[in-house]
């Protein structure tokens, strides 16, 4: 996909309805899901933290130029309570993403799949905590069939716990922070790439910083991995992660988070395609139940909303 994709093809500014915001928000999920496959193969070659590093220091280079635009556009400008909200967006994507990879090396694919996918739960349960706001009440037993079908996808068992488990349950509470508060703050925001730019810009300068102190760099296996962080920096963080923020704007974190959890869906698919790996017939049925959440999530609340009396 060229870089131009999103800013092209998505007018980042106009408004949308809920069904167009969520369907942008599955893109993101398809995106998503071809990158673990991008990341697991970097794994053989560098330290998962130079590559979260270099991955978000190349989507922020990539997202920086539209950003520039988007502000010179602005009717106001950029204050600096809004790049420290963008920051804190920034500080929970860089704690999951240096989690998830971290995981990655010790855990099992079936164990990552479905411990990653907990912020499908996380999520509305943090809309609670913190905004003190129920989600409609599909939301909870989508949430949970969304989690059943991840479990099942990653073949409807888990083994021994391992400390790479901890690290995903880890990363599936960053990630789920991230997706609520990038909620809470393109809620009537006309900076969608700003906050892009800056999360970006947090993440990838945060794991660099970290990865210099403590991990060692072979530049060798950085150019054996070139193509991989090229994917996941460009189209994986520098697209994707933009297409979150522009979805995000036109629904709630809850309905978000079931979208965004079909990437397990996705990432099994191009599993199998790239690396020949295959789908259990127990992973289909968790596929068929993703599927199923996703269509409630869309469907019940149109239909409640219609029956509603005016």
């Amino acid at each position: 996909m060229p870089l131009q994709a999103a800013p092209v093809l998505i007018d980042i500014h106009a408004t949308m309805t809920r069904i167009q915001a969520n369907l942008i928000l599955l893109l993101t999920a398809a995106i998503w899901g071809a990158a673990f496959v991008s990341q697991n193969l970097a794994m053989n070659s560098m330290g998962p933290l130079w590559f979260v590093g270099i991955r978000f220091i190349i989507g922020f280079l990539a997202v920086l130029p539209f950003a520039i635009r988007e502000n010179g556009k602005a009717t106001t400008p950029l204050n600096a309570r809004a790049v420290a909200a963008y920051g804190i967006c920034g500080m929970a994507l860089l704690l999951g993403a240096i989690t998830q990879q971290i995981g990655m090396l010790t855990t099992t694919v079936t164990n990552a799949s479905f411990l990653t996918g907990l912020y499908v739960i996380i999520v509305p349960v943090l809309s609670v905590i913190v905004l003190r706001r129920l989600p409609h009440w599909i939301i909870w037993p989508a949430a949970l069939m969304a989690l059943a079908g991840i479990f099942y996808l990653a073949g409807g068992r888990l083994s021994t716990l391992v400390a790479g488990d901890f690290w995903m349950i880890a990363c599936a509470a960053c990630f789920g922070t991230q997706v609520l508060l990038v909620g809470i703050f393109m809620s009537g925001s006309d900076r969608p790439l700003a906050l892009s730019a800056v999360q970006f810009l947090v993440t990838g300068a945060g794991a660099l910083a970290i990865a210099a102190a403590i991990e060692p760099v072979s530049w060798a296996g950085i150019v054996e991995a070139a193509p991989h962080i090229l994917y996941s920096g460009l189209v994986s963080s520098g697209i994707a992660y933009t297409l979150q923020v522009v979805g995000q704007r036109w629904t709630t974190a809850p309905q978000a988070a079931i979208f965004l959890s079909s990437e397990s869906l996705f990432g099994a698919f191009f599993g199998a395609l790239v690396l020949g790996e295959r789908i259990s017939p127990i992973g289909y049925f968790g596929c068929a139940l993703i599927f199923v959440a996703m269509l409630l999530v869309e469907i019940v609340p149109e239909l409640t909303k219609r029956r509603r009396p005016t």
